[in-house]
Order: C-alpha cells, then structure tokens, then sequence
C-alpha cells in the first residue's frame, strides 16, 4: 500500500471514530432533554405521552389534597388545567395560588410527577411559566372580547 492510501485510510477511520463518537454525544442529550409545556398546550395534545417533561403554572386555589407524602393537586394558566400526583415531600414554598413547576409524565389524562419545584421568591417565576400565564391570558382575552362582541 502506497503512503498517500495510508494516509487516506486514517483520515477515514478517524473520521468515521469522530461521527460515532458525535452520535452517542447527541443521542445522550437527546434522552436527557426535558421540554416545557403549559396546561393549555397539554390540553391541546401537544406535550409527548410516555416522555418526561415539565409543567407549570399556578396551583390552584382549594386543589390540595394531601394523604401523607401523596398530594394531588391542579396546576393552572387561567385557561385550562392539570391534574397532578405526586407522591414525596413538597417544597416549602409550595403553596396554592403560587407558581410551580413539576417534572413527570402524563398518565391517564393525570401527570405523575416524580420532582416539584416552587418558585424560590415572591416575584420570580420560571421565564417558560410567565409566557404560558401571558399566552394563556391573551387567548382569554381574545374569547371574551369575541363573545361580547357577538362574533
């Protein structure tokens, strides 16, 4: 074998260790991406079934049903709701009418959640549960004003 087809083997063989080693990286972001998904876009079937992701929202007023460390309660964007189970210790500022964020699966129409996390101060909320609250409130607004409006 001449030099020069030496040298074209490696770079081939190295090329194709750089493409197998690319593909495991990204298959390994791949599983552990978590998307985001609002109540409403959950209700419009966009969020995966049988994947992990988040929700968020607030929890709504008179939801909370605790039986020792199982709580179910609604997570809310004003528009449409979620039912959640989740079965540990709750965060301290978890609390109704309050932002949340949950990370599970959606089973049976109800999300199991497997980790909650409550917002950490008065005024933060995660960036992706503000938008979905503020979409959720123009799609409101967008209805109330066609129903008086006669349209």
């Amino acid at each position: 074998m001449k030099t020069r087809h030496k040298r074209i083997a490696i770079l081939i063989a190295f090329l194709a260790v750089l493409g197998g080693a690319a593909t495991l990286v990204l298959k390994a972001f791949q599983s552990n991406l978590v998307f985001f998904y609002s109540p409403s876009q959950i209700y419009s079937k966009e969020a995966p079934v049988g994947r992990t992701f988040r929700v968020g929202g607030l929890v709504q007023e008179g939801s909370v049903l605790r039986d020792g460390v199982r709580v179910n309660f609604v997570v809310t964007d004003t528009a449409q709701t979620v039912p959640v189970r989740y079965q540990g210790i709750l965060p301290d500022l978890f609390k109704e009418g309050k932002g949340v964020v949950a990370q599970g699966q959606l089973v049976n129409g109800v999300f199991e959640a497997k980790e909650v996390l409550a917002k950490h101060d008065e005024n933060y909320m995660p960036p992706e549960a503000a938008e979905a609250l503020k979409n959720a409130a123009a799609s409101n607004e967008k209805t109330s004003s066609s129903l008086v409006q006669g349209k």
